[in-house]
């Protein structure tokens, strides 16, 4: 516990980036707002202090008390923390001429130890400000300049105090893992141990002595994030564990039949329950997507309660958050603005006498990829796509009904076989189709048709945080297109939509 690292978040978009670059690292980390900071700070061995959409100028501005961090620990302050430390601490911030956004260059850099270690002068760094560092704080020591911005670095002599105005965390940084590495392992020490072996023996130890004796029953989904919380779990409690799959109407084309053979040779004790009705009923006449996601948690606790009641003396729930699940979703780690709700995240009604565990909660994706590939998970399931929790109903716009389900099911199909086919799918790290609400005209065999729209969505990540379309060859989606039109009844025109996420989210709700 002695080689953590505490990112105290101002509300960033990109903090969430400062966790997994650290990570990059084999160093854990936790994210924590700046206004609850967590009072046994011996747990920490470095603190980074995140950006945020507000300016240190402002009266409604983070203002968090460092009295017991800033000159006890290794500090490094990015962006906005940067420019809280010279507001508050003797400097002074000021509004930019112009608003500093986007690549810039380091034309100058003072010193090429420490921080800028193994970093060369013209380095190129991302800028995402208003406002500039007109003065430094007290002791403060210029490290680094850009044409624009004489402060770009600092650092507060006396301390391991560091200051940054660009952001490392993101890919147009192009040094920033290498700082981020100077700042964490040189200058505060961090042993790089967190590993996927590390974990998988940490959290087995941990899960054995919260648990004990106790009975868990477990959702599977199929997916990655669930199988890899079973083997875990698995692992810790043994014959303890009892794992449901639902089939909630919702999964792709014969996903219920596939996904339980899958899991018959991995040692597992599986049941599958079928609660399609229940579940398409609950659905009936929504269409806001948080009421349908909503919904689908609500009929999923109920499925669960009543496959829990079957087991004997059973006090657990076990669900495969990951840690994007929970920053989407709450603010809970920080005063970020909430993207979406999850079905899987907050808890239980208190009239499920169940408790929760989840012990992929502070994970990302990739490193789920990693804890499973340790233990000698198959890696054609570990390279499975994401697939949403709440499954096709938030890939079908609008109100949801058994046929649309079953024209979804069927587009979906086409276009993974087809990527399958052509060696695609590895290539992508989620792909779907969404059935559009609108109807257009076309024409079949000289008859006027007015049928359904379905969208093709594959994008790059790796952990689902920020992700980039995949530029698919014309030839595949042209063969793709014609598929769908021709087998599947009901569509008659496909696009491919060419969104990044940001602005746009991977799933269109």
């Amino acid at each position: 516990m002695q080689n953590n690292v505490l990112i105290l978040d101002f509300g960033s978009q990109y903090t969430q980036l400062i966790a997994r670059r650290v990570r990059e690292l084999n160093i854990y980390c936790e994210i924590h707002p700046y206004h609850k900071i967590p009072e046994n700070l011996d747990n920490f061995k470095a603190v980074i202090l995140s950006g945020s959409p507000l300016s240190v100028r402002n009266e409604d501005a983070a203002h968090p008390d460092l009295t017991k961090i800033k000159g006890k620990k290794p500090l490094l302050a990015v962006c906005y923390g940067a420019q809280y430390l010279a507001h508050f601490m003797g400097g002074s911030v000021e509004p930019s001429s112009t608003r500093e956004y986007g690549r810039a260059k380091l034309t100058t850099i003072h010193n090429h130890t420490d921080l800028f270690a193994s970093i060369t002068e013209g380095t190129q760094v991302w800028m995402s400000h208003s406002d500039t560092i007109a003065k430094l704080p007290e002791n403060g020591v210029c490290l680094a300049s850009t044409d624009d911005v004489k402060n770009a670095a600092y650092r507060i002599e006396g301390e391991q105090t560091y200051a940054i105005q660009f952001h490392p965390e993101v890919y147009h940084t192009t040094d920033g893992k290498q700082l981020l590495e100077n700042f964490l392992v040189h200058i505060a020490g961090v042993a790089q141990e967190w590993t996927p072996a590390a974990f998988v023996d940490t959290t087995v130890q941990e899960l054995k002595d919260k648990l004990g004796n106790d009975k868990v029953v477990l959702g599977l989904s199929g997916g990655v994030d669930s199988t890899v919380a079973a083997i875990l779990l698995h692992k810790a409690i043994g014959k303890n564990l009892f794992c449901i799959f639902v089939n909630n109407g919702l999964l792709r084309k014969n996903e219920f039949d596939s996904v339980l053979d899958q899991y018959k040779h991995m040692g597992l004790n599986v049941k599958g329950v079928d609660a399609s009705e229940r579940f398409l009923k609950a659905l009936e006449l929504k269409t806001d997507p948080e009421e349908k996601r909503k919904a689908i948690g609500n009929a999923f606790i109920e499925v669960f309660d009543d496959e829990a009641h079957l087991v004997e003396d059973v006090h657990w729930l076990a669900q495969g958050t990951i840690y994007p699940d929970v920053i989407e979703s709450v603010s809970v780690n920080g005063p970020s603005v909430t993207i979406k709700s999850h079905h899987n995240v907050g808890g239980l009604p208190d009239f499920m006498k169940l408790k929760v565990v989840e012990p992929l909660r502070m994970l990302f994706k990739d490193e789920v990829r990693r804890v499973g590939k340790e233990m000698g998970i198959d890696p054609e399931l570990l390279g499975r796509h994401p697939f949403p929790g709440p499954g096709l109903a938030i890939r079908i716009l609008g109100d949801i009904t058994a046929e649309k389900v079953r024209i979804l099911q069927e587009v979906d199909a086409i276009f993974i076989d087809g990527l399958r086919k052509w060696g695609l799918y590895d290539k992508v790290w989620q792909a779907g189709a969404i059935l559009l609400p609108v109807n257009s005209v076309g024409v079949m065999g000289d008859e006027r048709t007015y049928e359904k729209v379905v969208a093709l969505r594959a994008v790059e990540s790796t952990d689902g945080m920020t992700a980039d379309w995949v530029n698919l060859p014309y030839e595949f989606l042209q063969e793709t297109s014609n598929n769908i039109i021709n087998r599947v009844k009901g569509v008659n025109r496909v696009v491919y939509d060419i969104s990044s996420k940001p602005p746009a989210t991977i799933e269109w709700e």
